[in-house]
């Protein structure tokens, strides 16, 4: 269950230009893996000249490589090494990660840790099942907040304010016939999951896989996480979520006793 987020070259208000362009290339390349100079072009609605010069700096800079046969650009060296120094959920995922291994060897699926950005949920770490059919998904995906019991999840910490801004931020795109776009029927789901402390997926995203997810974390600064168990749909069975539900939740509450007391707010 892998996917992305959507890339605009839109300018913010009181942006620089130049640099939001090249902030938008390298996310789009990033969420692509590789892209071409008109598939780029197309994508962000870039002036040509403009980008052809971005583009080159960003080469120059080591932002970025080109394949000087394929000419495909691919995120460079210089985006891997300033990722590293980035640490804002670090202390988390070091916590996290046993409690999510031992629960996917209890539950025998895939455990997910999330935070939100903006209507996107990103995997910050991962400790997948040992069944042979088992979710397909990487850390650093991205996926829409709306489709996903973990973004569900992640929503439901806001204040209902926040919440109701993001469904509304942009338009959401169907990914099954299950898939909930329309704004006030999520802020009914998202309330409930704020009432009940969790959240499901029942194929929204993906046909055939299904998602029960707590809130984690929210340190009132922007670091809202949220963890979840994902499944196939034929190993679900009637008691589905309340068969792992109650061991998601005991996870859930490790984690959260283990973190520095700035994690909640």
């Amino acid at each position: 269950m892998d996917g992305t987020g959507s890339s605009t070259a839109s300018t913010a208000t009181g942006a620089v230009k130049s640099a939001d362009r090249a902030l938008a290339i390298l996310a789009a390349v990033a969420d692509h893996g590789s892209l071409r100079f008109n598939e780029l072009v197309t994508l962000l609605g870039l002036p040509r000249s403009s980008a052809h010069a971005l583009l080159q700096t960003l080469v120059d800079r080591g932002w970025l490589d080109l394949d000087p046969e394929t000419r495909r650009y691919t995120v460079g060296l210089k985006a891997w090494h300033v990722g590293q120094a980035y640490t804002g959920h670090g202390d988390l995922v070091a916590i996290a990660k046993p409690v999510m291994d031992a629960l996917a060897r209890d539950v025998g699926e895939t455990v997910q840790l999330a935070r939100l950005d903006g209507i996107e949920n990103v995997y910050i770490a991962i400790s997948e099942s040992i069944q042979p059919m088992r979710l397909a998904s990487t850390v650093g995906a991205r996926l829409f907040a709306h489709a996903t019991g973990i973004g569900k999840a992640l929503l439901a910490q806001l204040p209902p304010d926040e919440a109701r801004r993001l469904v509304r931020a942009v338009p959401l795109p169907r990914f099954t016939e299950n898939t909930v776009t329309e704004p006030a029927e999520l802020d009914r789901i998202v309330a409930e999951a704020r009432s009940r402390g969790h959240a499901v997926d029942d194929e929204e995203l993906l046909v055939g896989c299904r998602c029960v997810a707590v809130p984690l974390t929210n340190d009132g600064n922007g670091l809202v996480t949220a963890m979840s168990v994902t499944a196939p749909t034929v190993r679900c069975g009637p008691d589905w979520p309340d068969a792992v539900l109650a061991e998601l939740q005991t996870a859930a509450g490790i984690v959260r006793a283990r973190t520095p007391t700035a994690l909640h707010r």
